[in-house]
């Protein structure tokens, strides 16, 4: 597949210029990573490899995930009035993103402590903080940047009740793209495509990880108010897009993962959404949007981290 039109290979545009491309509500985590030769069982110690701390959060990894592809992108969240919080706007600032949106809470900002072990799976713990602080109000504060954008993403890292009041926002023009993750009760009333992975699928479904295709489309078919367009992704099983879910015209793709040597699947999903969104945003259809999003998935996963994996849009030319 070529790449889904132009875009520089560094941050976002010109946050200062009108709407942006992408706007992304959610969570802001400082990310501690530790590399294990193997997980501990329950109440054993093992000796680790190696420690990193960086940035994390499903929201702020898809906003920089956009913005290295090219994409001018805002960003809605809290982080705490410390240090970490501080690193972190410094950081994404660094990566062009529009910090409008992004509120200071009395919580500490949010930590996310990530197990990766030598065949690149990984045990993430994540202590919300500041995360939990988000709030509809910020929505409206941040209702130009929302309502403008040509796409708009959002995770279950915040409080439900934020996405549920920023998928009904009478004026936002843009998709809604809801990553339901971690997976939790929500309504998706107002959701234009929704993208789980098969254990987010079966939690929301209410029944076991999907094997088949088929039991994959009949777990989206059993959501209460299903979207119309959903893409679930199955790891290295690649992905599968459903579209007119909800009427008689549904279409079913599978989409082929990238082969790759697999190093670190940390923030591997948000660099599917980021990826997603960068090609909706440019107009592909909704098959050759997952198809880009894969090979920017793929080549995170060959790098260690959260953000130091993310590429940018000059790295997939090649």
């Amino acid at each position: 597949m070529t790449v889904p039109g132009p875009g520089s290979g560094g941050g976002g545009g010109d946050a200062g210029s009108g709407p942006p491309d992408i706007a992304v509500v959610g969570s802001i985590n400082l990310d501690l990573s530790l590399d294990v030769e193997r997980f501990p069982d329950p109440g054993e110690t093992v000796l680790g490899l190696g420690v990193a701390r960086g940035g994390g959060g499903k929201g702020a990894n898809q906003a920089v995930a956009a913005a290295r592809l090219g994409r001018s992108v805002a960003l809605v969240g809290r982080v705490g009035d410390d240090g970490d919080g501080h690193l972190l706007r410094h950081a994404l600032e660094a990566e062009g993103l529009d910090l409008t949106g992004v509120g200071t809470a009395d919580d500490p900002t949010g930590l996310a402590v990530i197990e990766v072990d030598p065949s690149g799976e990984n045990r993430i713990v994540v202590v919300p903080g500041a995360n939990a602080a988000v709030t509809v109000e910020q929505l409206d504060r941040a209702g130009p940047a929302i309502d403008g954008a040509a796409v708009v993403l959002a995770q279950l890292e915040i409080p439900v009740e934020v996405v549920e009041a920023l998928a009904i926002r009478p004026n936002r023009r843009g998709r809604l793209v809801l990553n339901p993750a971690p997976a939790r009760p929500v309504s998706l009333a107002g959701v234009d495509v929704i993208v789980p992975n098969r254990t987010e699928l079966a939690l929301l479904a209410g029944g076991e990880p999907a094997v088949t295709v088929d039991e994959v489309v009949d777990q989206l078919r059993s959501l209460p108010e299903p979207p119309a367009e959903a893409v679930v992704t199955l790891g290295g099983d690649g992905a599968v897009v459903v579209t007119g879910l909800a009427g008689a015209e549904r279409r079913v793709e599978e989409v082929p993962a990238q082969p790759v040597e697999v190093v670190d699947t940390t923030g591997a999903g948000d660099a599917f959404c980021g990826g997603l969104a960068d090609a909706l945003c440019l107009g592909a259809d909704l098959v050759a949007a997952a198809n880009w999003a894969g090979r920017v998935a793929a080549l995170a996963v060959t790098r260690h981290g959260a953000w130091s994996a993310l590429p940018h849009r000059s790295d997939l030319l090649h």
